[in-house]
């Protein structure tokens, strides 16, 4: 018995949610396949478009379904994972999250799903624990639940999934250069002045309020980072010229995606996100830089079967 999965990716952060905000994409993500086995425990069998561990405790996706099924009785079977990475390591757009939120939903698929979509966070969390060194939910969360999704709390676990604007539309441009999570987090400082914590609350409420209102224009503007922004920018290149130019493409808001190296705009409507998209390609090309590029609408459903 197996299914076969699409493990979107997904943009973290979203400029002023640090840790706590995330959107699911629509058509970037791996393709996975879980099935039983005989054999008890987890096994990785594949791997396809990236060199990555297949011993099941080095590999995010073996993390996350050990950490799921240490809670469960005693099984006299177990399960084997195939990954078909199509989301580069190290690109901002929730690699190690596609696939740990992937490895949990195919197991609870197979196990008649004891576990919620929400219930499932936990443990993808711990794939991710394994992969930047911190158990941060911005992207196995919206990954699982689809739309956008708020981290209230981290102890205890609080998500909160809040539906997009339908005409909400996302581009995403991956300067070919791989930005480990670990890395940009040293960039980090750990104190922030009041001065500029009030801002970010400010502008997550802003943001928050944009999505339940569908209104475009206030989600553009609370997308601005206060924080985090200003200090790893800087590992980005062309950081500066790629927002300037989504800006007067018509971006409602623009930013680091996750930790970089991707940048992300939002927009409203697909013709202005093909806009962004096209005027995005040219600064790197100009650069010389090879890049990918998405434009996406925001997936409702999280990870699903194909």
């Amino acid at each position: 018995m197996e299914i076969k999965l699409f493990c979107p990716a997904t943009i973290a952060n979203l400029s002023c949610g640090f840790d706590v905000l995330g959107l699911c994409l629509d058509n970037a993500g791996d393709e996975m396949i879980v099935r039983k086995s005989d054999q008890k425990g987890v096994r990785i069998t594949k791997i396809v478009g990236a060199d990555l561990p297949l011993e099941t405790e080095k590999n995010v996706s073996g993390v996350a379904a050990l950490a799921m099924l240490a809670t469960l009785d005693e099984l006299d079977f177990g399960f084997e994972i195939e990954i078909y990475k199509h989301i580069k390591a190290g690109s901002g757009i929730g690699s190690s999250a596609a696939s740990s939120a992937g490895a949990v939903f195919g197991i609870n698929e197979l196990l008649g799903r004891p576990y919620s979509r929400k219930d499932l966070v936990q443990f993808a969390m711990q794939g991710e624990k394994l992969a930047s060194g911190n158990a941060h939910a911005d992207n196995v969360a919206p990954a699982l639940l689809g739309g956008f999704t708020l981290v209230r709390s981290y102890a205890p676990l609080d998500i909160i999934r809040i539906d997009s604007p339908e005409e909400l539309f996302a581009t995403v441009v991956h300067p070919q250069i791989e930005l480990k999570t670990s890395d940009a987090r040293s960039v980090l400082k750990q104190n922030v002045s009041l001065k500029s914590a009030i801002t970010q609350w400010g502008n997550v409420g802003g943001l928050v309020a944009g999505l339940y209102t569908k209104d475009y224009e206030l989600i553009g503007r609370s997308l601005h980072d206060e924080i985090v922004e200003p200090l790893r920018s800087v590992l980005i290149p062309g950081f500066d010229q790629i927002k300037k130019t989504a800006y007067e493409n018509g971006a409602l808001g623009s930013g680091i995606s996750g930790s970089g190296p991707s940048i992300f705009a939002l927009s409203k409507g697909k013709e202005t996100a093909d806009q962004i998209a096209k005027a995005m390609s040219d600064v790197y090309e100009k650069m010389n830089l090879p890049y990918e590029i998405h434009v996406s609408k925001i997936n409702p459903d999280g990870v699903r079967i194909l």
